[in-house]
């Protein structure tokens, strides 16, 4: 999966051509998703990103069939373009942190993603617009037979993973389609100096409908696990108001101290 906010320049690879490419990896500064406003998890990532990150959905086209997609994804930020997770550090300086403990599988395997060749092939490739990519402290990406090199091979496997699990949450939004559970969300926050933000553009599942569903409904979703997985966004959303906040320190720290008074001279 090939996300434009951050892989700039994604390239497959090709074990002549990049032969003697060499990636740092894993990644140490994040600097690369400043700009990463939210990003796909996959269903068997609820669990674990819902403790860090609001779980929200997001229209993702159409299927060549003409079918209406969503797709799950992670809100980084309450702005266009904004990453409230990568953090830099004190003094502006340096390397820039993600700093929730949980990264999603998508972050996870940066600068590597999967590109499609054709309607039945994938391509590993890596984000060659990244200034890790070509470090001549990193790790090679293949030996000098040409054979996939280890970090390679554990990042196939982990592309490989990634892409049936999208698979399988696909088949998850297209329920949620078919029960007409999804609306469009708008979450609205009150400054400290009472102007009010808000956060649109994405989808919730709606409980009061989701709670009506019959009762055969409600034994399916639960027995295939989604019934599960909708518990976990409603409880995931709670967080959008700890990203507010973020934003609101975020801001408060970009700010240049006020002046000090300045007291006057008796004439």
């Amino acid at each position: 999966m090939i996300n434009p906010q951050l892989h700039r320049q994604a390239v497959a690879l090709d074990s002549q051509q990049h032969r003697q490419l060499k990636v740092d990896f894993p990644v140490a500064d994040w600097s690369a998703a400043e700009r990463l406003n939210a990003i796909f998890v996959a269903a068997t990532e609820f669990a674990d990103a819902g403790r860090e990150y609001p779980i929200v959905f997001v229209r993702a086209g159409r299927s060549p069939e003409g079918r209406d997609l969503v797709a799950p994804v992670a809100v980084l930020g309450v702005l266009p373009e904004q990453n409230l997770y990568v953090e830099a550090p004190e003094g502006g300086q340096g390397a820039r942190r993600w700093r929730a403990s949980y990264k999603p599988a998508v972050v996870q395997a940066y600068p590597f993603c999967v590109g499609r060749v054709d309607d039945e092939r994938y391509a590993v490739c890596v984000d060659m617009a990244w200034k890790g990519v070509g470090n001549d402290r990193a790790l090679p990406l293949f030996e000098a037979d040409g054979q996939p090199a280890q970090v390679l091979k554990a990042m196939q496997q982990h592309l490989e993973l990634l892409e049936s699990e999208i698979q399988n949450t696909r088949a998850f939004g297209d329920r949620l389609l078919e029960l007409d559970l999804l609306r469009d969300m708008r979450f609205d926050a009150t400054l400290p100096d009472g102007r009010k933000h808000t956060v649109d553009g994405f989808l919730t599942v709606e409980k009061e409908k989701a709670q009506n569903l019959p009762d055969n409904v409600v034994g399916e979703l639960h027995r295939n696990g989604m019934l599960g997985l909708v518990h976990l966004h409603w409880a995931s959303l709670g967080l959008m108001r700890r990203l507010v906040d973020w934003h609101l320190q975020r801001q408060q720290a970009a700010q240049p101290p006020a002046a000090a008074p300045q007291t006057g001279q008796p004439s």
